[in-house]
């Protein structure tokens, strides 16, 4: 596909996934697509002034600066930060300007793998934020989550980067670290987490089958939405049934979003012929509705998994499960984003992605900064939302702050009892500690180092991994067993 034709709803505008660029979703909306050259919109209002005195103001400017500015200036320079001075003002993150360089990585991340940390990245009131972190990649290994601002990338603050700079600093090269300070919504204090760069594989489609009390629940996750992930999906799903299932799950949790062609398409794998499977708002306010094609509904219960991390075309996925399915979504709300870009590609390898339209759900709802509500919410155990270790001293009898809070949940998620969650490390949690390294072959110091805060990390990460402790997952199965039956 050429870059000038693609449509995009994206999560962020430059993102780290593997930190090369980003999950982008193109889409063709049945029109014919405006080029980059597209005129703009005039603007009937008598008090601004016209587009052409607009410009000469423009020219005037840049004269006066490339002429008789004391030092000397790099004219490219000026051509550059007049488009992102556009762009900024337009206080829109979704809409951003890439440098040659930028748009080429972002161009890169398209590809099957690419290297990075494996987080998608927003910018949130000014603030570099993660929208989620990749399954199985180290940023979520590191126990980065949802909604952790970044506000400094080793060292160094993020307060007056871009996103796109950011990205450059966050990504590099396989075996290499980056140390990101976070503050997290639920920590008194921003603590750092050191993350090793990998190569993060983009598998978009996993399936299983689950048994339970006789029934044979079909189980996909959609990690991403590529280019091939519906036809991914439509194989699973074929293969799914050619072994007999008794009800769907989808799972689109942390899935950060990708190509809307892609969830239109699986749309119609699972929706009523005829229902509304996304709907895009134009500028103008006229609609254009997306049907489903398909030609026989399905004979079995389907629901989906939603949480924080969920956005964009993972919305609407799950929104049009729910309003035109009927379908239950158990889990979170989501992540809460409602525009589509548009690619213009320029002449020297530089790229302008510009919010065009609105999406909006089946039934018609704007999501943009609420998310989807889940039908069924169900939360995970505390210790899946607790602030990541970051022990720079030992960490001993009579502290009190947020380290020694975090390490007490995790113990607490480990089965070792502290007694308390407050911050206090008292003698119950000195004996949790304890005990937590007598069964991990750790030296019994009753004492938190930097080794024993590993293992704590490590092994808390085993848990959250361990399906039996997914409690979305548990009631989401429960749920379709209760009706198949």
């Amino acid at each position: 596909m050429n870059a000038s034709g693609k449509w995009l709803v994206i999560v962020v505008a430059a993102v780290m996934i593997a930190g090369a660029g980003g999950v982008i979703a193109g889409i063709s909306i049945g029109e014919e697509e405006p080029g980059p050259n597209a005129a703009p919109q005039s603007n009937d209002n008598s008090t601004e002034p016209t587009t052409e005195e607009g410009w000469d103001k423009v020219h005037e400017a840049y004269d006066l600066i490339s002429e008789q500015y004391v030092e000397d200036v790099d004219n490219e320079a000026l051509f550059e930060g007049a488009i992102e001075g556009m762009i900024e003002e337009l206080d829109d993150p979704y809409s951003v300007y890439m440098d040659p360089e930028t748009a080429s990585e972002f161009e890169q991340s398209l590809s099957s793998e690419f290297e990075g940390i494996g987080a998608e990245v927003n910018m949130v009131n000014d603030t570099v934020t993660i929208v989620s972190p990749v399954q199985g990649s180290p940023a979520e290994e590191a126990g980065l989550m949802p909604d952790d601002q970044i506000l400094a990338i080793d060292g160094n603050s993020t307060e007056d980067q871009t996103l796109n700079e950011a990205v450059m600093d966050i990504r590099g090269e396989e075996g290499t670290s980056v140390v990101l300070t976070i503050g997290r919504p639920s920590a008194s204090e921003p603590f750092e987490v050191e993350v090793e760069r990998e190569p993060i594989p983009m598998e978009t489609v996993e399936s299983e089958t689950i048994t339970q009390n006789g029934q044979t629940i079909g189980l996909i996750e959609i990690i991403s939405f590529s280019e091939d992930t519906a036809t991914e999906f439509e194989e699973q799903l074929d293969a799914l049934e050619s072994e007999g299932i008794d009800g769907l799950l989808v799972d689109v949790r942390g899935n950060p979003g990708g190509y809307l062609n892609s969830v239109q398409d699986i749309g119609s794998l699972l929706v009523p012929e005829g229902e509304p499977i996304v709907q895009i708002e134009e500028p103008n306010g006229d609609v254009n509705i997306t049907p489903s094609v398909l030609s026989e509904e399905k004979d079995y219960p389907i629901a989906g998994l939603i949480n924080q991390g969920s956005a964009s075309a993972s919305e609407i996925l799950a929104a049009a499960l729910h309003e035109a399915g009927d379908y239950e979504l158990i889990g979170e709300t989501t992540f809460g984003k409602g525009t589509v870009q548009q690619a213009y590609p320029f002449a020297d390898g530089s790229e302008m992605n510009l919010s065009m339209f609105r999406w909006l759900t089946s039934d018609g709802n704007n999501i943009h900064e609420e998310g989807v509500e889940p039908t069924i919410e169900v939360t995970q155990p505390d210790y899946f939302y607790t602030t990541a270790l970051a022990v720079d001293e030992t960490l001993t009898i009579d502290d009190n702050n947020e380290q020694v809070s975090s390490a007490q949940n995790l113990l607490q998620g480990l089965g070792f009892e502290p007694g308390r969650t407050d911050g206090y490390y008292d003698e119950q949690t000195e004996n949790a500690v304890t005990a937590f390294q007598q069964s991990y072959d750790l030296e019994e110091s009753g004492e938190i180092d930097e080794e024993t805060a590993q293992s704590l990390h490590s092994a808390i990460v085993d848990e959250i991994q361990d399906p039996e402790n997914d409690r979305q997952l548990n009631a989401a199965i429960d749920h379709l067993v209760n009706e198949a039956s």
